[in-house]
């Protein structure tokens, strides 16, 4: 920035504050002094007053040429956050603006959504440490500005206590944002909810190509199937801009072979021109020439005309002259002879003219083929990439099709399976309210243990620090306990999935040699589903012990980050499992169909024996989700009643700031 337009702004700014009836802060003159000749506005850990934010908001109305603007761990409050951003939501210039670390909460998620919906150049926005997410009508706002903004490009919401309520906030939000494409929001709490949420958006958007959800609690096969839309989104504009640059590269082929093809047609038209100008120059050449020599003749017949009319006159003397008739006849016929070999030379003359005349017309006609030829071979080529670009979009919109079909399939089996699982729910409604009144009840523990430990940490303010340290190790070691397990729990999920591909391998390559292992593999499936049944009834004994054995408020929370851990891998494990078993067994029965019709009893068989494993299946899937979600549900709340705690904290940690700062004020001033 010119250093004449930086001292405008800093006169600017003075009066503002001044009209406004503030001094203007001596740190921020210093840093516009020190900013003079940049594009960059860097007012980072400098705290910013309500009246200095007004004025720069009024200042960043106007069309400066900052294109970043520095504004973290400034300490705004929520009015004079609201002042800047109504400042900017005018501006054209500012590309970047970084708000990190200044604690925004309601009013400066609303005036953020705000400057979202209005503002249309701002490239790239860091919220990191702010706490956007705890107010979830203002971070609904906030979202509804992303889904309207048509301009951002990077999103930064690191540790912003983002739930998963949030986390659908902004899935709908990413559904209408198609210019959205690094999004990260790392270290919230979006949960495994949150991470669905998130997942479902990425179908309808295809703009996102980062997306970060690490220190989420977000399960690993969510992240990767994240990861793989993200590739997928990533693959899809390489592709995209392949296809664009191949495009612009064929039209601007097509385009100079046109230009080609015309300055070869001018050159040729010239070419014929040139020839056509020559030819008549040449035939009026060849015209003057006969003139000249018609002229001779006429002359020289006058002057024949003339002796033959002195011959007549001189016959009476014609015996003296004699001599010089004869010399006149001989003179006469070597002009005849003379006049011969003229007409037999301009002869031989136009007929080599006619003869270089027509090889030169040839020549013109030949290399008029050989162009149009060549027109029609690049025409040729033209069609050609056209039918390739058509049977690409064909064999495109056919494997669209058959997705649509065999998805369409897969969604009338799954509704089948549900319909059955409806019969089988009513089994276990009993045994469910069993275990929901247990859950109450602990919830009831829970919150009296949380209202004494509230009232012992009011009472507790300088042992606060110490026990939250403490409570952040136990939560590391938990979460390597976690860890642990899972991948204990993975290796399993790896030995039961070879265990079961290689039974099911086995049932199939003996299932044309003998149809008495169809009755074998019933009974197997049918000892697995009681398998099945018997650990989902140790899982509620498992369950029942553990609410019994809870002791307090910190342990209960570990319990139940493992408990849930456990219960999302094994859900993902089996529904894994399903999925592979129905993908395996539904190609080799349509293969064995395709092959031998007669097997058609033996593949519907199978197939109803796969929709009884599917049905077991699901209903175990079911009370296990049943009991995650409520699982969730205290999670939530416990996490709800820890936010509120730091919050608290916050303040009264905000409060002992303010007091700090007024008593060292009052020590720095000058007593009278």
């Amino acid at each position: 920035m010119p250093a004449t337009e930086m001292e405008d702004f800093r006169r600017s700014y003075v009066r503002l504050c001044k009209e406004s009836g503030a001094e203007p802060q001596e740190s921020v003159l210093q840093h516009l002094q020190e900013a003079t000749g940049r594009s960059r506005l860097d007012f980072a850990t400098q705290s910013l007053s309500v009246d200095t934010c007004g004025a720069l908001g009024k200042l960043l109305m106007d069309e400066l040429q900052f294109t970043e603007v520095m504004l973290s761990d400034c300490m705004l409050s929520e009015e004079g956050a609201k002042l800047l951003l109504h400042g900017l939501c005018c501006n054209t210039v500012v590309k970047s603006l970084d708000l990190k670390g200044n604690n925004l909460r309601a009013v400066g998620a609303e005036a953020l959504g705000k400057l979202l919906r209005q503002n249309k150049s701002i490239r790239s926005l860091t919220l990191e440490w702010n706490n956007l997410g705890v107010w979830e009508e203002s971070f609904a706002l906030f979202c509804a500005g992303l889904g309207a903004n048509s301009s951002l490009q990077r999103l930064d919401l690191r540790n912003n206590q983002i739930n998963h309520q949030g986390a659908g906030e902004l899935s709908m939000a990413l559904k209408n944002n198609s210019t959205l494409q690094e999004l990260d929001l790392r270290w919230n709490n979006i949960g495994l909810l949150g991470g669905r949420a998130l997942l479902n958006c990425l179908h309808s958007n295809r703009a996102l190509r980062q997306l970060e959800l690490a220190g989420n609690n977000v399960p690993s096969d969510i992240l990767k199937a994240v990861d793989q839309a993200m590739e997928h989104n990533q693959e899809r504009q390489s592709i995209l801009c392949k296809s664009r640059n191949r495009t612009q590269v064929l039209s601007k082929e097509v385009l100079s072979l046109k230009e080609e093809k015309a300055k070869q047609f001018l050159d040729l038209m010239d070419t014929i021109d040139r020839q056509r100008e020559e030819i008549t120059r040449g035939g009026r050449v060849s015209a003057t020439r006969v003139g000249q020599l018609q002229e001779a003749l006429t002359e020289r017949h006058s002057v024949i005309n003339s002796l033959q009319a002195k011959l007549q006159m001189t016959e009476a003397a014609l015996a003296l002259s004699e001599q010089k008739v004869y010399n006149l006849g001989e003179l006469l016929s070597a002009a005849k002879q003379e006049q011969a070999m003229l007409v037999d030379k301009q002869a031989k003359e136009t007929q080599q003219h006619r003869k270089d005349s027509a090889d030169r017309e040839a020549k013109l006609h030949h290399e008029l083929s050989a162009a149009n030829e060549k027109n029609l071979l690049l025409r040729n080529q033209v069609d050609e990439l056209e039918r390739k670009c058509k049977t690409q979009q064909e064999r495109l919109f056919q494997v669209k099709e058959d997705l649509t079909h065999t998805t369409a399939e897969l969604k009338l089996r799954a509704v089948q399976a549900e319909e059955r699982l409806e019969m089988e729910k009513r089994r276990f409604k009993q045994s469910l309210e069993d275990a929901e009144s247990l859950r109450l009840k602990e919830v009831d523990h829970l919150t009296h243990h949380m209202e004494t430990s509230e009232h012992s940490l009011q009472e507790r303010i300088q042992r606060l620090e110490a026990i939250r340290v403490g409570l952040e190790e136990e939560l590391s070691r938990a979460k390597a306990a976690a860890l642990a397990e899972r991948g204990q729990v993975e290796e399993e999920l790896i030995k039961a999935k070879n265990q079961a591909r290689w039974e099911e391998q086995q049932r199939l390559e003996h299932l044309e040699e003998k149809l008495r292992l169809m009755t074998q593999s019933r009974d197997e499936a049918q000892h697995y589903c009681l398998q099945q049944k018997q650990t989902v009834s140790e899982a509620h004994v498992k369950q029942s012990q553990l609410g019994l054995q809870m002791e307090g408020l910190r342990r209960r929370v570990e319990e139940l980050q493992q408990e849930l851990s456990g219960k999302e891998q094994e859900k993902v494990t089996e529904v894994n499992k399903v999925r592979v078993e129905l993908q395996t067994q539904i190609g080799h029965l349509e293969a064995e169909r395709a092959a031998q019709e007669g097997l058609r009893e033996k593949t519907a068989a199978l197939e109803r024996q796969l929709k009884v494993l599917s049905s077991n299946h699901r209903e175990a899937l079911l009370d296990k989700e049943g009991e995650i979600s409520s699982l969730l549900e205290k999670l939530r709340v416990r996490e709800a009643e820890i936010s509120r705690m730091r919050e608290e904290e916050a303040q009264r940690a905000s409060f002992l700031q303010n007091a700090i700062m007024t008593y060292v004020q009052g020590s720095l001033t000058p007593k009278k």
